[in-house]
């Protein structure tokens, strides 16, 4: 047991609209025991408090404050480097309600733009990736990026995410993204010590990707758990340059066994 853990969402404790085997359960011993729990999550497509619900409604108890987006990652880190800038975004319309909320303008002219924004977009465009070709190529507006995931886990086999939209945009413009905040970013890794409030060799990070989950797990001197659940296959552990401490094949096996051993031979009865 850890006193605090890291539980990545998306394929780790549900895939889809269903919770994983053994998710409710686990989380819960976890509480029990005393230990902290925080959820992370590279999905930019739902605010801190519609993760609470939904997982709520799926039988895990949970506050907003729980749970670590990329989007509230995001506002920081524009107020940090890029106080009065506008933005223009490549995303969904979260993204521009998120940053308008935290006071930072959003434009769709590029001449007007100083950075543009790079999320998961299932509504991805040729004139969104027009206006951002001229915003970077054009008139010089920096690339920020919410997650590098090249696709989101689905029961269907996945969906294209934020990686595929920001490579689109880097090979037109021949501009690099400044920064890609999601796993296993330093920004991203910030937040979660500062939820998690343990220190990080007493604590965990479990994911189905070995590029964002266990990544920050090794930056940050973290346990890395890796589950077989969603993203990575088996096939693809031995060969990965970033290895897990752990590897099982879902979130149920992550605690240690709670029921009494059996009577071994030769013992009382």
């Amino acid at each position: 047991m850890f006193r605090g853990y890291a539980l990545d969402l998306d394929g780790t404790v549900y895939l889809g609209g269903a919770l994983l085997p053994g998710a409710a359960k686990t989380i819960a011993r976890i509480r029990g025991a005393g230990s902290r729990v925080v959820f992370l999550t590279n999905n930019p497509l739902r605010t801190p408090a519609s993760y609470a619900q939904r997982l709520a409604g799926l039988g895990v108890p949970a506050d907003p404050g729980d749970v670590v987006t990329p989007l509230g990652v995001l506002t920081a880190y524009l107020a940090r480097r890029h106080p009065g800038r506008a933005v223009l975004t490549v995303a969904e319309p979260l993204v521009d309600q998120t940053l308008a909320a935290a006071g930072i303008t959003v434009t769709a002219e590029p001449a007007a733009a100083g950075v543009v924004v790079v999320s998961f977009d299932r509504t991805f465009s040729y004139a969104k990736l027009l206006a951002a070709y001229r915003a970077v190529r054009h008139f010089g507006a920096r690339i920020v990026a919410t997650n590098p995931d090249p696709f989101c886990p689905t029961p269907d086999g996945g969906l294209p995410d934020c990686a595929a939209m920001l490579a689109a945009v880097e090979a037109c413009t021949g501009a690099r993204a400044e920064a890609v905040l999601g796993k296993p970013s330093q920004h991203m890794a910030a937040e979660l010590l500062r939820r998690l409030a343990v220190p990080a060799r007493d604590a965990a990070v479990v994911g189905d990707r070995i590029s964002t989950d266990v990544a920050l797990a090794r930056a940050l001197g973290m346990t890395s758990v890796l589950v077989l659940s969603g993203a990575t296959t088996a096939d693809e552990v031995p060969s990965s340059p970033q290895r897990p401490d752990y590897v099982i094949d879902g979130i149920a096996a992550l605690l240690p066994d709670s029921r009494p051993s059996g009577p071994t031979e030769g013992s009382p009865r």
